[in-house]
């Protein structure tokens, strides 16, 4: 797994393929392996580039956000990681959960370097004053228990039922993820989102040609709340996906990638 130096900390990514850059963010708190169904079913036609946040997975946590990691903090990263990279050409950038936190702030900073904007089980809605009390019970919880209190409170809600029943290995794996995570990191980025913006005014100005996806069970971001967002912006798309919740690309990654292939296509 390629490493490279941002500013004060080491950042790890896997990159797959060759073509249009397609850069996966992953939702919280896990890593680039939440990727593994688009690393290995897109590659063959994209460059598929999937980091570790900083601080999860095997990405250092800077210093300097120690107590507070921001979704704007981790979308300078990610163009950082581009610069790096020397990657000039705009590239399509897919968000899950707390990745499409990061890449709403993205998109906002650094409009220029996207050709596409794909939203997975996102919010555009910041926390409630009870939601932002709860991440920081949240934090204090993790810093005192460990990474398992996370789990434990996350899991259930972010799979469909039939997933349960029939992906039992993935959910394990998604277990082991969140377990091998440092609790100091899991807080910092528990409080980063407890602060991230509400973003749904500036959605009819994300003039990027967008895809949302969503899972048809997601307790989390329903379909309802994402059909809004994409009624919202001036180029969007939904898909819904079947037999999947909050983790629909990887509960049902054959419906999740052939709606990304169909949606770079016609960019």
């Amino acid at each position: 797994m390629p490493t490279v130096s941002l500013n004060s900390f080491k950042l790890h990514f896997v990159e797959q393929g060759q073509g249009t850059p397609l850069v996966c963010l992953h939702g919280f708190p896990l890593n680039h392996a939440m990727w593994k169904e688009q690393l290995a079913g897109l590659s063959y036609c994209y460059r598929v580039i999937a980091p570790d946040l900083q601080g999860f997975g095997q990405s250092e946590l800077a210093t300097s956000n120690s107590e507070r990691l921001t979704m704007e903090q981790l979308a300078d990263d990610v163009n950082a990681l581009l610069d790096v990279l020397g990657i000039t050409e705009p590239i399509v950038l897919c968000g899950l959960s707390m990745g499409g936190y990061v890449a709403w702030q993205f998109a906002k900073k650094y409009p220029s370097r996207l050709k596409g904007l794909i939203q997975c089980d996102t919010r555009a809605i910041a926390d409630t004053p009870e939601g932002v009390a709860n991440r920081h019970r949240l934090a204090g919880l993790v810093l005192e228990n460990g990474a398992e209190v996370v789990s434990t409170a996350m899991l259930p809600n972010l799979f469909a039922a039939i997933t349960s029943e029939r992906q039992q290995a993935a959910i394990s794996q998604m277990r082991d993820i969140i377990h091998a995570n440092s609790p100091r990191t899991i807080a910092a980025a528990l409080r980063g989102m407890a602060e991230r913006p509400d973003v749904r005014a500036w959605l009819p100005q994300c003039d990027v040609p967008s895809l949302l996806i969503c899972g048809i069970d997601d307790k989390i971001s329903t379909v309802t709340e994402m059909q809004e967002m994409a009624r919202s912006m001036p180029r969007a798309n939904l898909v819904v996906v079947p037999e999947a919740g909050h983790m629909a690309p990887l509960e049902n990654p054959a419906v999740v990638n052939a709606a990304i292939v169909e949606f770079i296509k016609q960019l």
